[in-house]
């Protein structure tokens, strides 16, 4: 493909705004659900804020050699979920967010040394993709449940009971769905690089239409948007915080439940991230293989594996600091480089500093805030969707006709979907879980470490599955 611009092109300055505002597009609708999915209070504003701040630091770490965007990453949903179920407090349960970052972080940094001196090689023989493949489907499919229940309700209630009908949530859902379906599959060129943001806005739309009429006639089954986020920006009269406000970091809230940490905590959420972080290390590869590709040239050599990990690891404890998201490189991110031809790393340097600068935009942030549930719930069946089939996509080069495959791939889709998790008790009453991905992960390892053996047969060698390159 030949390239508009370069990765060390800089368009004029009218075209940097422009394109940094369409990478931005690309990215937001993604990196804005993680908060809102995971809910007990995360920002939106500051999940956007420490995107925009993790892309800084992965740029400072790669040479601004490499034209990615870093946004929330859905794979650590469930961890994030159990940081939260496993804590005394909401402070507690941001701390553990923190915490769980820095757990995923190092895991990156402690690659990034190993390959520095020992290569890659061995990366494909722990975790070919017969083992990442159905790890990655499992991520998504554990999270179905989520998006399905929220497709089911609104926002607005009464003794903290949702009053919106299921029916009448479940046709915004659907009118968010389909809305990012057409768009993604018929849309013109830009259009596709943010059907999300289409989608949510009809969603949207449409929940509007519902609440209005509800409101107007007093029937509470038509109400689906809250708005007390947008009511509380003029309830005090016009200011200057009606237009500025302040991110609700998560470092802030994570301070104050230090005093309430415990040794089964911080080992209660090292075994939800750290498993997690070696899965989304293997996404890793493969976006910076896929982009090596559009850019014409190997970013695994030049700025290289290790600053790229570097990158990415520093960058998402640091993101997670401030928005409570741990980051991952992002595809939307990539696709746009692809489809505009512009892999200008100043351009993905502009989105970054438009994502700081949103975050503070108060009417902007407030809209984000009232999304009902419903809607993003429809947003979330396509994007669970993509995690699990991206997954499926991974095992098209495995031979599932040889069953030391099957098995490795058996047991993984089992545990998974099947729940497996292990409680570990301690003396002082606490556990410390280990999650259904985190079980699904090691035994897969396992299965696939006892049949991994190369074996003669007929005179040939047998090399059981493929691996990731």
């Amino acid at each position: 493909m030949k390239l508009v611009y370069g990765i060390h092109d800089r368009p004029k300055f009218s075209a940097v705004v422009v394109f940094a505002f369409q990478q931005l597009l690309a990215i937001m609708a993604a990196t804005i659900a993680v908060p809102a999915i995971v809910g007990n209070g995360m920002s939106a504003s500051a999940a956007l804020f420490g995107a925009g701040i993790g892309t800084l630091v992965y740029q400072l770490f790669t040479k601004f050699r490499s034209p990615v965007f870093l946004g929330s990453s859905f794979a650590f949903l469930g961890s994030m979920f159990a940081a939260f179920a496993g804590a005394a407090s909401m402070e507690m349960g941001y701390l553990g967010l923190v915490l769980g970052a820095a757990f995923a972080g190092l895991v990156y940094v402690v690659i990034a040394i190993i390959v520095k001196f020992a290569g890659v090689k061995w990366i494909g023989k722990l975790m070919p993709a017969v083992v990442i493949g159905p790890v990655v489907a499992i991520i998504g499919l554990s999270l179905a449940g989520n998006a399905v229940g929220d497709m089911m309700k609104g926002d607005v209630a009464v003794d903290g009971a949702a009053v919106a009908s299921p029916f009448i949530a479940l046709i915004c859902a659907l009118v968010t769905l389909f809305t990012v379906i057409l768009v993604s599959t018929y849309g013109k060129k830009k259009l596709r690089l943010i059907p999300f943001i289409i989608g949510i806005l009809a969603g949207y739309a449409v929940a509007l239409v519902f609440t209005l009429i509800g409101n107007k006639t007093g029937s509470d089954a038509l109400k689906i948007i809250d708005f007390t986020p947008i009511k509380n920006l003029v309830s005090g009269g016009v200011s200057l915080k009606t237009f500025l406000s302040m991110p609700s970091f998560a470092f802030i809230k994570a301070w104050k439940g230090l005093d309430q940490l415990t040794p089964a905590y911080i080992g209660t959420i090292a075994v939800g991230y750290i498993p997690v972080a070696f899965v989304v290390f293997a996404e890793h590869i493969a976006d910076h293989k896929n982009l090596s590709t559009i850019v014409d040239q190997d970013l695994l050599t030049d700025p290289g594996l290790s600053r790229t990990l570097l990158g990415d690891g520093v960058g998402s404890f640091v993101g997670a600091v401030f928005g409570g998201c741990p980051n991952t490189t992002y595809g939307e991110s990539i696709g746009c480089v692809a489809i505009t031809r512009n892999a200008s790393v100043i351009s993905v340097t502009g989105a970054a500093i438009l994502a700081l600068v949103f975050a503070f935009i108060a009417p902007f942030v407030a809209f984000l805030d009232s999304i009902p549930s419903c809607v993003m719930g429809g947003v979330c069946m396509t994007l669970y969707g993509f995690i699990a089939v991206s997954g499926l996509k991974m095992l098209q080069p495995v031979d599932l006709n040889d069953n030391r495959n099957l098995f490795v791939v058996s047991v993984i889709l089992i545990a998974g979907v099947g729940g497996l998790a292990l409680d570990f008790a301690l003396k002082d009453g606490q556990t410390i879980t280990v999650t259904a991905i985190a079980c699904a992960l090691i035994l897969g390892i396992i299965t696939n470490t006892i049949l991994s053996p190369k074996k003669k047969k007929d005179g040939e060698e047998h090399e059981p599955q493929q691996v990731i390159k």
